[in-house]
């Protein structure tokens, strides 16, 4: 079984997410390039979870032009893991905040991945600056 885990983080914060399998790492992926919700008055308090961040940011075409790239090489990289019989891969998306993008972006990888694959992985999504959201 291959366990696909995938992390939200924020720089300033935490930063990178250590990876406790043997493989010493994985893909890590920057949001700071796409506009920052948080920077509207009605959205700082929300997270990437919250409906009004979702459809903001499934609004913007810079994020859903990255996240297709992210599934692009994650399809890629399942693939190959899936093939090799490996059994652990690490994503993490990094934000400012770990609040907004990064938590969006990792929910989006997880449902993508999980509608893809199904029973053939087992997915779990931590997101480091806010663990209440986690599943």
């Amino acid at each position: 079984m291959l366990n696909v885990k995938i992390y939200s983080f924020s720089y300033k914060k935490s930063g990178i997410p250590c990876d406790d399998s043997s493989n010493g790492g994985g893909f890590v992926f920057d949001c700071r390039f796409i506009y920052n919700p948080g920077r509207e008055e009605s959205f700082k308090m929300l997270t990437g979870k919250d409906k009004d961040i979702i459809e903001f940011l499934d609004r913007n075409d810079v994020m859903q032009e990255f996240l297709n790239s992210v599934f692009s090489i994650s399809s890629a990289a399942v693939d190959n893991y899936l093939h090799r019989e490996f059994t652990n891969l690490m994503f993490s998306f990094g934000c400012t905040g770990g609040q907004h993008r990064s938590v969006y972006s990792a929910e989006k990888l997880a449902a993508f991945l999980n509608e893809k694959y199904g029973s053939k992985i087992r997915v779990t999504v931590t997101h480091n600056e806010f663990p209440e959201l986690n599943n």
